[in-house]
């Protein structure tokens, strides 16, 4: 199944703002090309308890009542408004409530999500909280699942991840990413792969693979988590990988037949993507999507 929300584009940014945000939108139009209107789920709006599972509750509470200083509004990269109050709770409900069908069901997907720079008492990088972070808490707390391994393939560390998951030692990440980009000061993840500026198809789907096998036979997770960012492709302006089309479906194609093949169940996040051509950009996400039609 394939949860989806309008309110995922749904915000009103300063004009010029660098975020993306009608790419939701038109991803879904898009997908919806090959994806039958009753596979989409519209999700539910997190809840604050379940926000706080990785958050500090202070800060959970001065977001959702809009009392943020400047200083933490700037650092979260969005100008605080109820219309991403709204789109935040949704986006973080549909990676807890897909998480729980796909460990029931097998495999699901976020039409968003991948929130991996939010850190337990900040929002940073475009990221308010860490949905794939909650997800993964949720599952443990409700003895839904033991052990989650978040496996994070956007080309920025997820650095916020790193943080919040110290507390919750069930929750193993891993983060394959670009050394010399954001966030210049790296976090410790479980497993960090970090591969130089200007890397290529081959050296980048060989990482993955040995990234993957190795948390999957040392951890045995009950679910993983996946943070399918499309800024690893060759024209994301905020990347710095010179990986293909094809590279980016390759990649999403392994991950999710290894999960499969493991019968490990898998839950997707789109993760991060920034270009300006937003029609090219959004053909970089739908590879997620076209992969897990071929194959589930």
């Amino acid at each position: 199944m394939f949860y989806y929300h309008p309110s995922y584009s749904a915000l009103t940014l300063p004009e010029r703002h660098r975020f993306p945000i009608d790419k939701y939108r038109m991803l879904k139009q898009l997908v919806s090309n090959f994806i039958d209107e009753q596979h989409f789920i519209t999700p539910q709006q997190a809840t604050r308890a379940q926000l706080a599972l990785c958050h500090n509750p202070e800060y959970v509470d001065a977001f959702l009542t809009g009392s943020l200083d400047s200083k933490a509004i700037k650092k979260m990269g969005f100008p605080w408004s109820t219309e991403l109050v709204e789109r935040t709770l949704y986006s973080v409900g549909a990676s807890i409530q897909g998480a729980e069908f796909a460990l029931q069901q097998g495999a699901a997907f976020n039409l968003s999500g991948g929130y991996h720079h939010a850190f337990t008492s900040y929002g940073s990088g475009f990221c308010i909280f860490n949905d794939l972070a909650i997800a993964a808490a949720h599952l443990i707390d409700s003895e839904q699942a033991d052990t989650v391994l978040i496996f994070d393939c956007d080309v920025h560390q997820g650095d916020g991840t790193a943080e919040v998951t110290q507390a919750h030692p069930q929750i193993i990440s891993c983060s394959i990413h670009c050394q010399q980009n954001f966030p210049r000061i790296k976090q410790q993840s479980n497993y960090d792969f970090a591969l130089e500026h200007g890397t290529t198809d081959t050296e980048y789907l060989e990482t993955v693979k040995q990234a993957l096998a190795l948390t999957i036979r040392l951890h045995q997770p009950d679910i993983i988590l996946y943070n399918a960012g499309a800024d690893i492709a060759t024209d994301d302006e905020l990347g710095h990988f010179q990986v293909s089309l094809d590279g980016v479906y390759q990649r999403d194609h392994f991950v999710l037949n290894q999960a499969k093949e493991a019968k490990i169940p898998v839950f997707s996040a789109m993760g991060g993507g920034y270009q300006r051509n937003v029609s090219r950009l959004v053909e970089v996400h739908s590879q997620l999507y076209r992969a897990a039609v071929d194959l589930f």
